[in-house]
């Protein structure tokens, strides 16, 4: 019972603090400078998500080396995304990547 009210309590917390800005957003027309800077809130936060799982994947200090196979495959995975816009190839290619590199070196 105690995580059902903590799952509750979790999701009313959350929902009393974004409701109001919604709210208000949608009576409000924003101005064209802002409209355009939150199109490129979506690629910042997977950015700020992913690139120290990526970078640091042991939560510490950042890692460049052939010990880290999250690194080689993230790089990879990016480079894929970027000229074939296609994300069944990213994720398939990045985890291909990533399990050899591990294989093959250890990471």
């Amino acid at each position: 019972m105690n995580e059902v009210l903590l799952v509750g309590g979790m999701a009313a917390v959350t929902f009393a603090m974004r409701y109001p800005v919604l709210a208000l957003v949608s009576r409000v027309s924003l101005p064209e400078w802002a409209i355009r800077a939150l199109r490129y809130v979506p690629v910042a936060v997977l950015t700020a998500i992913t690139l120290p799982a990526v970078a640091a994947p042991d939560g510490g200090v950042v890692r460049v080396g052939l010990d880290n196979a999250h690194l080689y495959a993230g790089i990879i995975a990016a480079l894929v995304a970027w000229r074939t816009r296609n994300l069944l190839a990213t994720i398939g290619l990045g985890m291909v990547v990533f399990f050899v590199w591990k294989m093959v070196f250890g990471g």
